[in-house]
């Protein structure tokens, strides 16, 4: 394909690595039951090597369960302006968090956004706190130069 345009990326540094990582609250959750996959936008929170999710539950929960079946889950935040881009793509295992006493409501609200509800009612969801554990972390951007 001759007349595709291309841009060449590099890998990320970690100290920008680790950067993206803290500031985002959002990213593209993926996960996969066999040969289905699901991937879904959530709230995260970055803290040690791990990103923290806070997904809710109406016990009806299509992401949770494919999160149950989830061996190597993988978790992308990225950016792009004006001709310039980075991504950061995070793959572990995940399961709930170890110490669930350590994050009360002010917690949950501070480090996460709103908790999005569908046709769901808002008494019938339990919200639950998830742990991706980071396995390998890859960042790539497109060079700055100058």
């Amino acid at each position: 394909m001759e007349h595709i345009e291309y841009v060449y990326t590099v890998g990320m540094p970690e100290s920008d690595v680790e950067r993206h990582l803290r500031e985002a609250e959002t990213g593209v959750l993926s996960l996969a039951d066999g040969s289905r996959a699901y991937a879904v936008p959530v709230h995260c929170h970055y803290q040690a090597g791990s990103v923290l999710f806070r997904l809710s539950d109406d016990d009806d929960s299509e992401k949770l369960a494919f999160l149950d079946a989830t061996t190597e889950a993988c978790f992308v935040v990225y950016g792009a302006t004006n001709g310039e881009s980075w991504s950061v793509v995070v793959r572990g295992s995940i399961g709930p968090i170890g110490d669930p006493e350590r994050y009360d409501a002010a917690a949950i609200n501070e480090r996460f956004g709103p908790v999005r509800i569908f046709d769901e009612d808002v008494g019938d969801t339990a919200i639950e706190l998830f742990e991706l554990r980071a396995t390998s972390v890859t960042g790539r951007e497109t060079p700055r130069f100058g």
